[in-house]
């Protein structure tokens, strides 16, 4: 596939793609973020040579107003021959946002593919105010396995060794979790050295969630990341890179401001909780996921706060940390479980919607305390245990 500017747009090479049963233009549209803008619509009828409102055929092949570039490796603007920054960092988002759904299979800068939505170049700012779909009955969540964009049981945050994830149970079926694993973006959290490399509280934290989220999924939960690292998935290393990458869900950068980071992601929290409750779910949780850091001659357990005008919030972390001791005492015998419970007046604990616990796995800090997160098998304990918790 040969680089296309936009002054060759009448030979342009556009994304084609099947109809899926169900598929109207509108639908087709939104799967792919194009609906809201008009330009958009009017594109597709003419590269597809169809009348206003005309039915799609499933299986056959139609145009989408994306134009598929030849990346050259350096940047976005060399690339498709603009010259504006803001331009060139919407299309790196959406290239981003196609992939965190699995649109994509892989990122342009692996596969050297590069998507350019019509819209972006020719009306970027959306001028359609569209009726979204019917929702569901209103016992049954709007998405199934909202992480689900790669076909049946294929769920590409996780990464490609933990992708497809069986369906073991429909146990947690009409439940809803979101998952928050602490900092990220410009905010690694907690830092120190193991082994004269630097590691970091974000990417441990996110492990663990990220492996609680698995389990959810696996026993029919819709479960939410809302810290996102589209590129990671579930690691089997000990050292973990530290990046800046994390997204938070819809795709939207992490701010640098705390008061910013905390709001987007208790703002996005309510706003799903509010769809689901409106939908009639019933039992919504949030779980929050840090790496604690101390003086480094001590030791802590896992730990657990709520908010105290929570009771629910209470209840939850108690059995969290319940069953915690327990595993301890079967698994551990020779060490003593110690990890509390209290309340703290914690932003997300107090601004959230659904009932909440915000979790510290260990001390960063301290050699023996780091073994807890570093030793991936410990990490896969961690989430397994979090996760029989929540369910008991």
């Amino acid at each position: 596939m040969l680089g296309l500017t936009p002054a060759h747009a009448e030979s342009a090479n556009y994304l084609k793609v099947k109809a899926r049963p169900g598929d109207g233009i509108l639908a087709l549209l939104r799967r792919y973020q194009l609906e809201p803008y008009s330009c958009n619509h009017d594109q597709f009828y003419k590269l597809n040579n169809l009348k206003k409102n005309a039915a799609l055929h499933v299986d056959r092949e139609y145009a989408l107003p994306i134009v598929v570039y030849s990346f050259n490796g350096r940047t976005i603007r060399s690339t498709i021959g603009i010259d504006d920054w803001d331009k060139a960092v919407r299309i790196q988002e959406y290239n981003e946002a196609m992939l965190e759904q699995g649109l994509r299979t892989a990122a342009f800068q692996t596969d050297k593919i590069l998507w350019v939505p019509h819209h972006l170049l020719h009306c970027p700012e959306a001028d359609l105010i569209v009726t979204a779909p019917p929702p569901p009955p209103a016992n049954v969540p709007s998405i199934a396995d909202p992480e689900n964009a790669g076909g049946p049981r294929m769920f590409p945050i996780f990464g490609k060794a933990y992708a497809y994830v069986p369906l073991e149970s429909s146990k947690l079926k009409g439940k809803v979790f979101y998952l928050i694993s602490g900092h990220g973006g410009p905010d690694p959290g907690a830092m120190t050295t193991r082994a004269g490399k630097k590691i970091c509280e974000d990417e441990y934290a996110y492990d663990v969630t990220l492996r609680l989220c698995h389990h959810l999924i696996a026993h029919g939960a819709t479960a939410y990341m809302i810290t996102r690292d589209l590129n990671d998935g579930i690691r089997d290393d000990e050292l973990l890179a530290c990046d800046t990458d994390e997204v938070v869900w819809g795709g939207a950068a992490i701010p640098f401001g705390q008061k910013e980071r905390l709001w987007q992601r208790t703002d996005i929290v309510n706003e799903l909780y509010e769809k689901h409750a409106a939908q009639g779910v019933k039992e919504q949780m949030l779980i929050e996921i840090h790496v604690d850091s101390r003086s480094h001659g001590r030791r802590t357990d896992v730990y657990f706060y709520h908010h105290n005008s929570s009771e629910d919030g209470k209840k939850l972390a108690e059995k969290l940390q319940q069953t915690l001791k327990q595993k301890y005492a079967q698994y551990r015998k020779n060490e003593s479980y110690s990890g509390s419970v209290t309340s703290r007046d914690l932003h997300t604990l107090r601004e959230a919607k659904p009932v909440s616990v915000y979790v510290e796995l260990a001390n960063i800090l301290n050699y023996s305390d780091q073994q807890r997160i570093v030793l991936p098998s410990n990490r896969k304990l961690l989430a397994e245990w979090l996760f029989e918790g929540l369910t008991k």
